[in-house]
């Protein structure tokens, strides 16, 4: 059975977090195609990783038969987490937008499970290729044609660091204005908040039923 890898990186929880919401209604419909599949779950908000520090990044560009043992011990979290991202069949991320960009407990991640030379600096990672769901949700509205388009800076970031770095088969779904309504300047955006909301909701269960028949028949 297949494997999804899901992280949710919102510092609120469940229905208060327009990303978590998504990625339960994917997650549920992954669940009740494969009941039996396997589940990888990290809440990078609440179980923050930490950071990089250079031991653990010099043990990446090191031979495993080279490395120190502190470096070995360094690199041990690197390996739990890249060999996650290896298993997975399905990933599924939830990436809200703050002060224009990814959560930091997501970058943090990211600089874990980019190794050159393994998932990532080939032409064919030990990655490549996996579907990969993104629910980019944002408080205001930053698609083309926004005034504030310029100040974008999760999924251009995103495309480039899971889908050419990675070589991950990026999907975005893009829940946006969700701030419209809790903010009385928004007041005019609601209903264009509500229908982003619900069109979310509807593209992360078809997507969920799309990969869920594909692996079916694999």
């Amino acid at each position: 059975m297949p494997t999804l890898l899901h992280l949710d990186t919102s510092v609120f929880p469940g229905e208060a977090s327009a990303s978590r919401s998504v990625t339960a209604t994917f997650r549920k419909e992954w669940e009740a195609q494969h009941p039996n599949g396997t589940v990888i779950y990290r809440d990078l908000a609440a179980e923050p990783l930490p950071h990089l520090d250079g031991l653990a990044a010099a043990a990446g560009f090191a031979a495993a038969d080279q490395r120190s043992p502190e470096q070995h011990a360094a690199f041990a979290l690197r390996e739990t987490l890249a060999s996650e991202l290896e298993q997975a069949d399905v990933v599924l991320i939830g990436a809200p937008m703050y002060n224009f960009t990814i959560p930091s407990t997501l970058k943090a991640w990211l600089d874990h499970v980019i190794i050159m030379g393994r998932t990532a600096g080939a032409e064919q990672t030990t990655t490549s290729g996996t579907p990969t769901i993104v629910v980019a949700s944002r408080g205001g509205g930053y698609g083309p044609g926004t005034p504030r388009e310029s100040f974008e800076f999760v999924t251009n970031y995103l495309g480039k660091a899971l889908g050419d770095g990675l070589g991950l088969d990026v999907t975005f779904v893009v829940p946006e204005l969700t701030l419209a309504r809790s903010n009385p300047a928004m007041a005019d955006l609601v209903e264009l908040s509500d229908a982003s909301k619900a069109k979310a909701h509807e593209d992360v269960a078809a997507k969920a039923k799309e990969l869920a028949t594909r692996f079916a028949a694999a």
